[in-house]
């Protein structure tokens, strides 16, 4: 449980944007992060950065509820990719996801670091803004299949009481 200290005064986490930025990252599908890390950067390339934690690639265990609500437990292993790195400028660039996709972990890192400098927006425009629509397309799409093969049933009131 976080502490209130980590709040600011409206009770809001100050870090959001940054765990919904990191989420967004993650759930990206394989090579989109670099394709559009790499488009918005243009000729002058990826900016030069030191490795705090080399990718490496390792496994994480995945709880589950029973029903969504009850006792936790192990549904099993997930392989991920992790790395940290940091920007001559100091700014420090962390990445987790699934799989084992090197080069999407380390373009996520630096989309995480480039976030914490004058870049950010033009990467909020560039890069988050179309991961953001293409989950939404994904949603959008996953909730029309879901629809279509939705069942009303009813009741026809009988005349006897």
């Amino acid at each position: 449980m976080k502490d209130t200290a980590d709040k600011d005064h409206s009770g809001n986490d100050p870090d959001n944007d940054r765990k919904a930025r990191m989420g967004l990252l993650a759930r990206a599908g394989a090579g989109r992060v670099p394709a559009l890390l790499d488009a918005a950067l243009g000729p002058d390339g990826r900016p030069a950065f030191e490795w705090l934690r080399a990718p490496e690639i390792g496994s994480v265990m995945v709880r589950g509820r029973a029903g969504g609500t009850g006792a936790p437990f192990n549904l099993g292993e997930m392989t991920v990719t992790r790395c940290a790195l940091t920007l001559p400028g100091g700014a420090i660039g962390h990445a987790c996801i699934q799989g084992r996709r090197k080069d999407d972990a380390t373009a996520a890192a630096l989309v995480d670091a480039l976030m914490q400098t004058d870049a950010a927006g033009t990467l909020r425009a560039t890069v988050l803004d179309p991961l953001r629509a293409e989950a939404a397309a994904r949603r959008t799409g996953r909730a029309e299949k879901a629809a279509a093969t939705k069942v009303d049933f009813f009741t026809l009131v009988r005349g006897e009481d």
